[in-house]
């Protein structure tokens, strides 16, 4: 018997996983609706040969009337909501819009998919919302202690949906990707701003000894990842979703020039971030056990599709630059 498609609203659906997301529901046949405000970060043509079988509205998760008249005229009955303002350096500078977005705005669409009875809600989080750890791993389970404005503003999103979950039975699932990286990302997270600078004829800046610790996936095995959490993932519950493909910044930095074929002599190294985590690692055998999905992509594989994929979209990159400078100056 085949499988009932139904269609997906997709809150940030212009935005770099999002995108990625639409783009594989498109391809796998189903029908989306996507709400995405377009900020500086937001941009349609991630979805050129994505949009046309889609809805497409332009709105804010926080504008509680667009929200409810979107999820009335077209009753989805599932929500993934990638909305969000996502720069730790901008929720430093200024976190009110954090938390009109990430915190109001999910509160608004939590509001609006239980008045018009959504079936699942899936809710991109961060491993940022654990804060920081030395040794080891953080499972589903670990304390929630975030250390920037923009991490405990998505803490506060998760808080909010256990809440809904609690109280009215509400049938969210929460998913904590690693750091993403890949094609069209906007160019003020490090691993786009790297390639731009290179671009540009300028040195990469790295924040501190660059000894900070990531782990990175590619953002098409994240989209699949979540596409898997909102088949399989069980209401109430919360996932990893990482790589073990955990490296130093420097180590990373390296990496990307040595893909560039530039010389490791364009790195300098900045004044640290204002509170910078040290260390994230996420364990995801609970999300693999239950869906079985796993990363396809390694770093190295990344990183030469990442600039294959820059270096045939320089001129986007460089086009960004104009609302990426403020933050280096």
């Amino acid at each position: 018997m085949r499988r009932k498609i139904h269609p997906i609203l997709v809150t940030g659906g212009a935005g770099f996983i999002g995108s990625a997301f639409v783009r594989l529901a498109v391809k796998s046949g189903y029908p989306i609706i996507i709400l995405d405000k377009l900020t500086y970060a937001g941009d349609l043509k991630r979805l050129e040969g994505a949009l046309k079988p889609c809805k497409f509205y332009k709105a804010d998760i926080s504008d509680k009337s667009a929200v409810e008249k979107i999820l009335k005229k077209h009753k989805p009955q599932l929500v993934v909501n990638f909305a969000a303002e996502t720069h730790v350096d901008r929720s430093i500078r200024d976190a009110a819009v954090f938390l009109k977005t990430n915190v109001i705005g999910t509160q608004i669409l939590l509001d609006a998919s239980r008045k018009y009875g959504i079936n699942k809600f899936v809710h991109i989080s961060t491993d940022e919302v654990y804060g920081e750890i030395t040794k080891g791993e953080f499972t589903e389970c670990s304390a929630i202690k975030p250390n920037s404005p923009y991490a405990a503003s998505k803490a506060a999103a998760d808080l909010l949906i256990n809440s809904y979950v609690r109280t009215y039975g509400f049938p969210a699932v929460i998913v904590r990707p690693c750091n993403n990286y890949g094609v069209w990302q906007y160019p003020e997270k490090l691993i786009p701003l790297s390639i731009l600078k290179i671009f540009r004829g300028e040195d990469i800046p790295i924040y501190g000894s660059g000894r900070n610790v990531r782990e990175w996936l590619y953002v098409d095995d994240c989209a699949r990842g979540i596409m898997a959490l909102l088949l399989k993932g069980k209401t109430g519950e919360v996932y990893n979703i990482g790589s073990d493909e955990e490296r130093q910044n420097l180590d990373t930095i390296r990496m990307l020039l040595n893909v560039l074929g530039v010389s490791l002599d364009r790195i300098e190294f900045v004044k640290d971030r204002l509170g910078h985590d040290i260390r994230y690692r996420l364990n995801c055998l609970k999300t693999v056990r239950e869906t079985g999905w796993r990363p396809k992509v390694n770093l190295e594989e990344g990183l030469k599709k990442t600039v294959s994929w820059a270096k045939d979209n320089r001129g986007w990159l460089l086009s960004k630059w104009v609302s990426v400078a403020p933050l280096y100056k």
